[in-house]
C-alpha cells in the first residue's frame, strides 16, 4: 500500500511503460512508411521511364502516327 501511496505505484508505471509503447510503436510505423516511400520511389522512376514509349506503342496502334515516325520517336527517347 505504501508504494501506491507516493506517487509511484501503479499508475506511475503503467504510464511509464505506457510511454515506452508508444514511443517503439511510432519507431515502427515510421520505419514502414519509410520503408515503402523508399520502394514506391523506385516503382515510380521506372514506371515514369516506360510510360512514353507505351504511348508510342498505343498511338502506332491506334493509326494515330506511321511506323517510320514510331521509329524516329523511339530513337529519340531511347538517347
Amino acid at each position: 500500500m505504501h508504494g501506491m501511496m507516493n506517487g509511484t505505484g501503479m499508475c506511475g508505471g503503467f504510464f511509464g511503460y505506457g510511454f515506452l509503447w508508444i514511443v517503439i510503436i511510432a519507431a515502427i510505423i515510421a520505419i514502414i512508411v519509410w520503408m515503402r516511400k523508399g520502394s514506391n520511389t523506385t516503382n515510380q522512376s521506372q514506371s515514369s521511364s516506360s510510360r512514353p514509349l507505351e504511348t508510342l506503342k498505343e498511338r502506332l496502334a491506334k493509326g494515330e502516327i506511321t511506323e517510320d515516325e514510331y521509329d524516329r520517336l523511339k530513337r529519340k527517347l531511347e538517347q
